[in-house]
């Protein structure tokens, strides 16, 4: 299994530089980062820095979107990169949210997210593409090569992610949805003519590793208790589109004492806009505990598929929880089977 971090790119950004490298040095293999330009720093600026620190780390966005950003300049900034760094760049894809929201805007279509994949995907990988009428490739680009993955949680954003991603991108922890997403999108891409085996699948969620008392769980629990809150503003946008019977019953019950959410609070723990989100689902949707439990759910995940697990590192214990799982998590994950038995 590889394992990714999940950044904010807050200032300094020399914190965001070494986190990066901290994270290449405990064995990680992708630094990813939020991608909203008004909240944060401008990210693709500090992946050049981060990849010129590094020497094996891949870095994307996480994710970037198909409307704050021009598609064309999105594709050249990676295809820079690659030029630059050796193809150390991977795409995620979303249909917009904290980017667009703090703008006042929409998230795009599930059409406007499968046409940005395929021009950006074409473009970032050397090929000609057609835009508007007119055939574009970068002539200077000569070794590029880019994966795009899209982040779902609606039935026809997983349809997109099977049919069109390189990847599928699952931003909760909870191995019975886990198993349901992914099924969904492996049929998906069965029915659309594609070996599901060629997709990677990643699931992101915060982690917090504990000593394994019961003060340290409820700790971490308030810690995280905001991924509760993030995720189920995407569910909300489902549920008010679709109905409940779209995504799991577990995704849709738990938001029905949700009020609002501010996303100037967005992604940040102790923020006053999920009191709604109940400690079960903190348990499920995160990895919290101790070593043991960490690798329990880890392998279980494992078991299902699931191609990279991402940490989002957002809570009090960020060099805590890198130095744990380089240490003590990520080995023993990725023990031989022999070594196991």
């Amino acid at each position: 299994m590889d394992f990714g971090v999940v950044l904010q790119t807050n200032p300094p950004a020399w914190r965001v530089v070494d986190l990066a490298k901290r994270a290449e040095a405990y064995g990680f293999d992708h630094v990813w980062t939020f991608d909203s330009h008004l909240l944060w720093m401008e990210p693709y600026v500090i992946y050049s820095q981060i990849l010129a620190e590094t020497r094996t780390i891949k870095v994307g966005p996480f994710v970037t979107n198909p409307a704050t950003r021009d598609w064309t300049v999105t594709a050249s900034v990676f295809a820079t990169l690659n030029e630059m760094y050796g193809n150390r760049t991977v795409c995620g894809m979303g249909r917009g949210d904290s980017a667009v929201r703090v703008l006042n805007g929409k998230p795009s279509t599930i059409k406007e997210m499968r046409e940005a994949t395929r021009v950006i995907r074409e473009l970032a990988n050397r090929r000609p593409v057609e835009i508007n009428g007119t055939t574009l490739q970068f002539p200077w680009a000569k070794r590029s090569e880019l994966e795009v993955w899209i982040a779902a949680y609606g039935p026809l954003a997983l349809k997109a992610a099977g049919e069109v991603g390189d990847g599928f991108i699952l931003q909760l922890a909870d191995p019975d949805i886990t198993e349901w997403m992914i099924g969904a999108v492996r049929k998906a891409a069965s029915d659309a003519g594609r070996d599901p085996e060629s997709l990677t699948f990643c699931v992101a969620a915060p982690a917090y590793v504990t000593d394994g008392s019961p003060e340290a769980l409820d700790h971490a629990r308030e810690q995280c208790r905001w991924f509760g809150g993030m995720v189920g503003n995407h569910v909300a946008d489902i549920v008010a589109k679709y109905g409940s019977g779209a995504v799991p019953q577990t995704l849709t019950d738990y938001i029905k004492g949700r009020e609002g959410y501010d996303y100037n609070e967005h992604g940040q723990s102790g923020n006053t806009h999920t009191d709604f989100v109940p400690d079960e689902i903190v348990d499920r949707f995160c990895i919290l505990g101790s070593v043991e439990e960490q690798v329990a759910k880890l392998e279980q995940l494992k078991s299902l598929g699931v191609d990279q697990f991402a940490v989002y590192l957002q809570h009090d214990a960020m060099d805590q929880t890198l130095a744990a799982y380089g240490d003590r998590v990520i080995p023993r994950v990725n023990l031989p089977a022999t070594a196991k038995a």
